[in-house]
């Protein structure tokens, strides 16, 4: 390598190794180890290019972080180490085997070919082949943002965020495997996986971990059969230690697919491999899969997330504006929590769209800002559904008149859809509780709050009763 004019001394390949292994521990130390492991982990040292250190990250996200939030403080931090590099180019590469700064491996021991005196990046390909990990071929991106740490909990996925830490801790645990997750779109299925499956290769970098989609495997499946490799698929799929399927529910239909998946869950499962999946349903509400597999599906753990509550999206508001280093005034929060219920990626939409438009017109987040930036959104969940949509909605679903729910009758048959209309009024509409207790039968709103209050406490305690208020709001929103 040819050494700048003007620069200092340059550094052998193996201390320039030790100086990027001493970089990397000095980032640790600076950001802390939740930060660390979130953006700059899978940082791999490329190159030396003249004056400039090449680092790569394998997705244009994180490389785009690194290079807007940290890339001053590595140019810094090379300086210090060796006067010749003058600047760090942040570029997007391949991805590695991660090495954390304590245990980077110093360049000139054995390893792969070099290029300008240090290590070549692998490839995922490459990377699988010499560990024996089969996830390099097979697992999607894990997205770094959806780990436990970001992961906000709350009542309706309390069970499910348990159930997934244990799963993180102890893999194939006698009762915990399958775990099956299922809830609505947008409640945190993808991301407790994620979460899961960061968990596993931190905590057993040995394990092989293979995230994917229904859709993904069936695409993998299909293109076996085509070249006819079906035993290499089936080899390289059955090697993995934990298999992590999204979205099961696109199997529906697909038998010859269905068929393979039964065959490679019960290969796994009967090796103590743990299996992970999610759907939109439960297992035994998954019609068009085979019994077969609905019955070893449910033969684990069956975990359900409820739509949010007004609380945790309060709560989901609050981290994530503070994870951007925003400051989201209360009102604006509670507008957002209040009018935004569908699902969380909608509200962290809506807020990132908030905090977008103050950052680049220099305002301040307001609430008369807000509505104006978000009223398309708004205007959607206005429209979305009313008061009267949800009464005649309940009504049919349980089967009593539409008159009963602004009726004087007490009878429980007619009182508790009441009060699940109630309910639902409160979470998906920006009616007052004054207003909601007007519209049935001019009650007072302390009879609302004790409506809303009830069925919060029925749907912790009965799970087939959560479904059924869970069924009806799905029912509404759409």
């Amino acid at each position: 390598m040819e050494k700048p004019a003007g620069s200092g001394p340059s550094l052998s390949a193996a201390a320039m190794g030790e100086a990027w292994a001493r970089i990397r521990g000095r980032l640790r130390e600076e950001v802390g180890e939740v930060e660390y492991r979130t953006w700059l982990r899978q940082m791999t040292l490329a190159a030396i290019e003249g004056d400039e250190a090449v680092v790569v990250l394998p997705t244009r996200f994180l490389r785009d972080w690194v290079r807007s939030h940290y890339g001053d403080r590595l140019s810094a931090l090379w300086q210090q180490e060796s006067p010749a590099v003058r600047r760090v180019d942040v570029r997007l590469g391949p991805q590695r085997p991660v090495e954390d700064a304590e245990d980077a491996a110093p360049a000139g021991r054995d390893g792969p070919p070099r290029r300008h005196g240090l290590a070549e990046p692998l490839s995922a390909g490459k990377a699988a082949a010499r560990s024996g990990d089969a996830r390099g071929d097979w697992s999607a991106p894990l997205d770094p943002r959806f780990t436990f740490d970001t992961f906000v909990v709350g009542k309706p996925n309390e069970f499910a965020h348990a159930c997934a830490r244990r799963v993180a801790e102890k893999p194939a645990l006698p009762g915990f495997n399958p775990l099956f997750l299922y809830g609505g779109v947008g409640l945190g299925k993808t991301h407790l996986m994620h979460a899961v499956a960061w968990a596993i290769r931190d905590g057993e970098p040995a394990r092989n971990v293979a995230y994917m989609s229904a859709e993904k495997f069936m695409y993998r499946f299909i293109a076996a059969l085509r070249s006819q490799s079906t035993m290499e698929f089936k080899e390289s799929l059955r090697s993995v230690d934990v298999l992590m399927v999204d979205d099961l529910q696109f199997l529906i239909g697909k038998d010859n697919t269905q068929e393979e998946f039964f065959h490679t869950f019960n290969a796994l499962v009967d090796a103590g491999k743990q299996i992970v999946v999610s759907a939109d349903k439960s297992p035994s509400d998954l019609n068009g899969l085979e019994d077969r597999l609905r019955t070893r599906l449910g033969c684990g753990i069956v975990a359900d997330i409820h739509a949010t509550t007004f609380e945790l999206r309060l709560s989901i508001l609050g981290a994530k504006a503070m994870a951007a280093g925003v400051e989201v005034p209360k009102n604006v929060q509670e507008f957002l929590a209040h009018k935004i219920t569908s699902n969380i990626r909608e509200l962290d939409g809506a807020l990132n769209r908030l905090i977008a438009h103050a950052n680049l017109f220099g305002r301040a987040i307001t609430l008369e800002n807000a509505q104006e930036v978000l009223q398309d959104i708004l205007r959607a969940h206005d429209r979305r559904v009313t008061i009267e949509e949800i009464q005649r909605k309940v009504a049919e679903h349980y089967n009593i008149r539409l008159t009963d729910m602004s009726s004087a009758r007490r009878a429980r048959a007619v009182a508790r859809p009441r009060q699940v209309a109630m309910y639902l009024a409160k979470q998906l509409t920006s009616r007052s509780l004054p207003e909601i207790g007007r519209r049935f039968g001019n009650r007072d709103h302390t009879t609302v709050m004790h409506a809303v209050s009830r069925i919060s406490e029925l749907m912790q305690a009965d799970s087939a009763f959560a479904e059924d208020v869970e069924l009806l709001r799905r029912m509404l929103e759409t």
